[in-house]
């Protein structure tokens, strides 16, 4: 008895051996499949720059977000974290945000387009982590606001295999333009509009082309009333491989703030090369 066990075991660990590497093998087989721009990875693989309004913020921040993401056969949720760091009294500040955790679950249409392997995650799926680093070159109320930044996406988000995160580090500069047309100081009301022009670039599993270069670029207006603001920009990039990596969004943020307490809500909806609409309601605490 003793011994037939022992077979059995033995039967079952080379099986077991012999299935796990061939699994391996399917999946490193699809990256070469894999099409590493915006319209067949999720909704956070590539972010889209924002539009700071040509000025900086002289608070620190603290963000808590909830988003929901939908396009055909993808519905993706995620918790949204971000810090703000004001230094050199304004003049110079750092972002720092991260996808905590991300749930996802695709239709075998969409799987199969994405050559993903799994419909939704088996295991945690946590995001990259990006960096900002702002500059404020120009403050003039007489002429405009410019905001120049450098960013850096890093390579620690999971679930490439569902065609989640890219694992592979992207980067842009850009500049932020902004000017205040009318102001009343007396009810805190104002509008300004804004504009961001510069250069993205991300890298990809292609052995001959490893990187896309593209431009990005965005215009919106903003207005402001006690303490209720409202943002709303069209943003986007243009890569040049002409393989779904030209995304456009339609951001609309409405904030009420209340003794540095501000709550958010956000709509977004994707065009071109980004599939998705967007909602999100945040909390951030100022200090």
């Amino acid at each position: 008895m003793k011994i037939q066990i022992l077979r059995f075991c033995l039967v079952v660990s080379c099986l077991l051996a012999y299935v796990s590497p061939v699994k391996a093998l399917e999946w490193w087989e699809k990256v070469e499949y894999l099409t590493y721009s915006p319209r067949y990875f999720g909704p956070n693989a590539f972010p889209i720059p924002e539009l700071v309004g040509g000025s900086l913020s002289s608070r620190w921040e603290v963000e808590l977000r909830g988003e929901y993401h939908k396009t055909r056969g993808d519905q993706t949720k995620d918790i949204f974290t971000r810090l703000y760091i004001p230094v050199v009294k304004g003049r110079v500040g750092v972002n720092v945000s991260w996808v905590f955790q991300e749930w996802y679950e695709m239709s075998p249409e969409v799987r199969d387009e994405r050559y993903a392997v799994e419909l939704k995650s088996p295991i945690v799926c946590r995001g990259d982590v990006i960096f900002n680093f702002y500059f404020q070159a120009l403050r003039s109320e007489k002429w405009m606001d410019i905001v120049v930044s450098a960013n850096l996406k890093t390579a620690s988000g999971g679930r490439l295999c569902d065609a989640r995160y890219t694992d592979a580090a992207s980067y842009w500069f850009d500049a932020n333009l902004g000017r205040t047309l009318w102001k009343r100081k007396d009810v805190n009301a104002s509008i300004r509009v804004q504009a961001l022009a510069g250069f993205y670039c991300w890298m990809t599993n292609d052995v001959v082309n490893r990187q896309n270069d593209a431009f990005c670029y965005g215009a919106g207006v903003s207005g402001t009333y006690r303490g209720v603001s409202l943002d709303c920009n069209y943003a986007g990039f243009r890569g040049y491989r002409d393989n779904g990596d030209k995304p456009m969004i339609l951001r609309t943020k409405l904030n009420y703030e209340l003794k540095k307490n501000i709550l958010s809500f956000q709509y977004k909806h994707g065009m071109k090369d980004h599939l998705y609409d967007s909602y999100s309601l945040a909390y951030i605490r100022c200090f």
